[in-house]
């Protein structure tokens, strides 16, 4: 009888531990949907995928030149789009500013706080993530940051500041040319935008 009711109370527990595991595996999911000659049709939009031929590494260097770069532009992309953002919205509130002495009053109140909050993170790029970070600058607001500091700072501190950058071999009038010189970079930037890499 003993025997009976053990077997009874294993065969309840299953079927309750199997009613709760199926009640939890068939939420679903919520999808737009539309209707189409009085049927009701899943729409669902995906991501692209881009294909692109494969890469052929010739040796270790080049290998290790693709990951170098591959780590780079997954560090420095993410500020060259914060930068563009700042710069737009700079951009659009310098334009409701009624004179020049209250835009470059907000200028230099934008430039303090920038230097704040971006030379902890400038100090730990390497020279080469900086020179790409120049490149993707570039990429993002279609000016070069000479450009874009000459518009927002003047003419002195644009030159100023490309003296710097020369100095350490770097240019601040650097171009991005995605079909060109860059087309390896390019082809990193759309994998990782969209997150195949």
């Amino acid at each position: 009888m003993k025997k009976h009711i053990y077997i009874l109370i294993i065969l309840l527990c299953i079927t309750a531990a199997t009613k709760v595991y199926s009640q939890e595996t068939n939420k679903g999911y919520m999808v737009k949907v539309c209707t189409y000659n009085g049927d009701t049709i899943p729409y669902i939009t995906l991501k692209n995928v881009y294909v692109y031929p494969e890469i052929r590494l010739k040796n270790k260097k080049q290998e290790k030149y693709y990951y170098k770069l591959v780590r780079d532009v997954k560090k420095t992309l993410p500020i060259a789009k914060e930068i563009r953002n700042i710069v737009i919205e700079t951009y659009e509130y310098l334009e409701t500013l009624p004179d020049e002495k209250s835009k470059k009053a907000h200028i230099k109140a934008v430039e303090k706080s920038l230097k704040q909050q971006y030379t902890p993170r400038m100090k730990k790029l390497t020279f080469s993530q900086g020179k790409l970070l120049i490149k993707l600058v570039n990429r993002e607001c279609n000016q070069s940051s000479f450009q874009l500091v000459r518009a927002f700072m003047g003419p002195f501190k644009a030159g100023f500041y490309q003296t710097f950058a020369a100095l350490f071999g770097a240019s601040l009038k650097k171009e991005y040319h995605p079909d060109n010189e860059d087309k390896m970079v390019e082809r990193v930037i759309v994998l990782v935008e969209n997150g195949q890499l």
